[in-house]
């Protein structure tokens, strides 16, 4: 129990670091993309307006209102306040929108297409990868090559190829949008629904592959490990029935690919979202590449901090249940103690 403990105290200081660290670059990192966003918004605001006595004021106010005439560690402990009250600010590109406002309308659409894929993926992943390490010989030889193909190439690559053959040329999937373009957002609306749900099997397959590639290699590569371990020869020797053995071996190697699933919550960060770029799909990847591309600092921290925060709190999660069910945590915690 004491192990436990200490485990959890450490995991838990660790990730309140992690966490500051995050804030800080999240922060940080979009500020130092090149141009100055509040000058557009004023040269759209002003419009044909000459006076310079003019302009200057309103620029001054815009820099006011968004707190960039203020230093830059002042500007931190601002937006600090502001994210533990649940303030993201307001948008540059879509003035005077509130982040929040934003967020909230494109994150279900991630959610409703990443979550399902990255679980379905791990599961189906996993059963392949233990099943190809059990059987060996011809089944092992077949899949091998096609988990190293779909681990390799990255979604938003396999994404492309997709939406060219599946969509462009064999007319099987809607190629972009989550619904049809004519159709208003009516969840009530069984055609929107049915619209929504056959823009959806493209993105969800090309994510559901790319997840079975990663998952299926790493599960394949323990089950082999513990395959071969020791005790299984012991086992065997002793003439313990191998279906059992062979629960027991892909229950340990199941331990890792654990900590693989909240480690494929990352995945959205990078090959995921931009996926969602290429199908047009009106999520978090595409709100955030809208906001880098116009230079809004409190969307692109928005939607990063909205996701980092995710990651962080699934593996943490997982780290836990690891400690809880795993008893050579507790030994290794006890053995430093």
């Amino acid at each position: 129990m004491k192990g436990l403990q200490k485990y959890l105290l450490k995991k838990t200081g660790w990730y309140l670091v992690t966490l500051f660290i995050a804030v800080f670059l999240n922060f940080m990192l979009p500020r130092l993309i090149p141009g100055n966003p509040v000058a557009s918004i004023v040269a759209e605001a002003t419009g044909t307006l000459t006076d310079a006595a003019a302009i200057k004021k309103i620029y001054d106010t815009y820099m006011s209102m968004f707190g960039l005439d203020k230093p830059m560690w002042q500007q931190f402990l601002i937006y600090v306040n502001n994210v533990f009250h649940g303030n993201l600010g307001l948008s540059f590109y879509q003035f005077p929108r509130p982040v929040s406002d934003i967020i909230g309308s494109c994150i279900h659409w991630t959610l409703m297409l990443q979550l399902p894929a990255i679980l379905v993926g791990w599961f189906v992943g996993n059963a392949l990868g233990a099943l190809t390490a059990y059987r060996k010989g011809v089944f092992d030889r077949v899949f091998f090559p096609l988990f190293l193909f779909l681990s390799a190439i990255p979604a938003f690559g396999f994404a492309y190829v997709n939406v060219y053959f599946l969509s462009n040329q064999l007319k099987l999937f809607p190629g972009s949008l989550a619904y049809s373009f004519e159709m208003l957002p009516n969840w009530a609306n069984p055609g929107f629904l049915l619209s929504v749900l056959d823009h959806y099997r493209l993105p969800f397959l090309t994510m559901v592959l790319v997840a079975i590639g990663g998952q299926s290699l790493g599960m394949r590569e323990m089950s082999i490990y513990e395959l071969n371990a020791d005790y299984v020869k012991y086992s065997r020797l002793l003439g313990i029935k191998d279906k059992k053995i062979v629960w027991y071996v892909f229950r340990n190697a199941m331990l890792p690919q654990i900590n693989g699933l909240a480690l494929s919550l990352g995945s959205m960060i990078g090959g995921n979202l931009i996926a969602e770029i290429v199908f047009s799909y009106p999520g978090l990847g595409t709100t955030m590449f809208t906001a880098i591309r116009n230079q809004d600092f409190p969307l692109i921290s928005g939607c990063t901090l909205i996701i980092t925060v995710t990651v962080l709190i699934a593996n943490f999660v997982v780290d836990i249940i690891c400690g809880l069910i795993d008893p050579r945590v507790r030994m290794t915690q006890q053995e430093e103690g």
